[in-house]
């Protein structure tokens, strides 16, 4: 069984209080030679200031292979999605009358 033994499975480990995640609704991408830096935030677009009011959540930084199959992912998550999404929100079929 030499194929089971070259499996390799990944055993991520994650502090109880960064389990519930942080929410986010805007997003700023940037890049340089080396990486791509997203920075995450939680803006309050409802205010009625000359400066909307924000914080940062979250910054992650990825090297340019990196970004390229996190690019991937999130498109094929994204199709699946639009998928489920689109199935769940056909019309119902008229029932046949040979039924």
């Amino acid at each position: 069984m030499q194929g089971d033994e070259d499996e390799r499975r990944l055993n991520l480990q994650m502090d109880p209080e960064a389990l519930a995640g942080v929410y986010s609704n805007f997003a700023n991408v940037s890049f340089s030679d080396y990486e791509f830096t997203i920075t995450f935030g939680r803006v309050d677009f409802e205010s009625q200031q000359a400066e909307i009011p924000g914080v940062v959540v979250s910054r992650v930084s990825m090297s340019t292979q990196f970004m390229a199959r996190f690019v991937e992912a999130v498109n094929d998550s994204w199709s699946k999605w639009q998928t489920r999404e689109g199935i769940k929100n056909l019309p119902e079929a008229p029932p046949r009358p040979d039924a």
